[in-house]
């Protein structure tokens, strides 16, 4: 367990896996604990070094009061690829590649390539009702109820009768895994004012952009609008709902792990 001081005093939780080929930087979404990416380290891990990091104010990071923002959780993230004096290839899921966004534009140095994944670039309508929503069923101390609907917009039908045990006991623990909730409601209402499309069309960087085509919580329209503002990225879409990297990281680690290499060929440091 390693942690990193940010330049306000947060401390936020990181890990570190691997030995030998390309530094990787993981960076999960909206619960934002570096654990969703288990299954995706274990299949890059002989080949790959991984930074995995928590978000402050969720997993194991410090949860101050606030304020919350994606450009603030970014330059934590900057910070800490800085200290250590490698710059990795950046991957970032739904929040996290809103993240990789902003660490694409606004912290460059530190990023060799960019995996964006079940993201966005600007909030639309359906967006919006969607997360202020989920927003206020924390706000109004529903945390089992928003972990209830998060599973069932994350995951497909087979996923959820397959592991309905273990989905009703993170149910049951959501008031203490969530807590404090107004930092959980922060959290949430913070994508709210992401909006870095337009922004995108000056990106230079080797950018892909992965979808998933059964995703409800960030359809793949959002994902694709994310490549086509992006001057050469590349667009994949796999099989799965939001949480695709969590049920099917075989798939996602495949493209990863091409996606690296070629940056690699390319020139890129290892």
């Amino acid at each position: 367990m390693a942690t990193f001081t940010a330049s306000d005093g947060c401390r936020f939780h990181y890990d570190l896996f691997g030995t030998t080929g390309p530094w990787v930087a993981l960076i999960p979404g909206l619960g934002g604990d570096g654990r969703f990416w288990n299954g995706v380290v274990a299949r890059l891990v002989s080949d790959h070094r991984l930074l995995v990091v928590d978000h402050r104010g969720a997993g194991r990071s410090e949860r101050p009061a606030g304020p919350y923002s994606i450009p603030l959780i970014a330059a934590d993230i900057a910070a800490l690829l800085a200290a250590r004096g490698e710059p990795a290839h950046v991957v970032g899921h739904s929040t996290g590649g809103a993240i990789a966004q902003v660490l694409a534009l606004d912290h460059p140095p530190f990023g060799l390539s960019y995996t964006i994944s079940s993201s966005w670039a600007r909030a639309d309508a359906r967006f919006r009702a969607l997360f202020t929503a989920r927003a206020e069923l924390l706000e109004a101390g529903l945390a089992a109820t928003y972990q209830r609907l998060t599973h069932v917009f994350g995951h497909e039908t087979a996923y959820l009768d397959q592991h309905a045990e273990p989905l009703e006991a993170a149910v049951a623990a959501a008031p203490a895994t969530l807590a404090p909730l107004t930092v959980a409601a922060a959290r949430v209402r913070m994508l709210l004012d992401h909006d870095r499309l337009d922004d995108l069309l000056r990106l230079a960087a080797r950018v892909q952009v992965i979808a998933a085509n059964d995703d409800i919580l960030t359809p793949p329209a959002l994902s694709r609008a994310v490549a086509d503002a992006i001057p050469g990225a590349a667009f994949h879409t796999l099989p799965g709902a939001h949480f695709h990297p969590v049920t099917h990281p075989e798939g996602f680690a495949a493209i990863i792990r091409r996606f690296v290499v070629g940056a690699v060929d390319r020139g890129a440091p290892r």
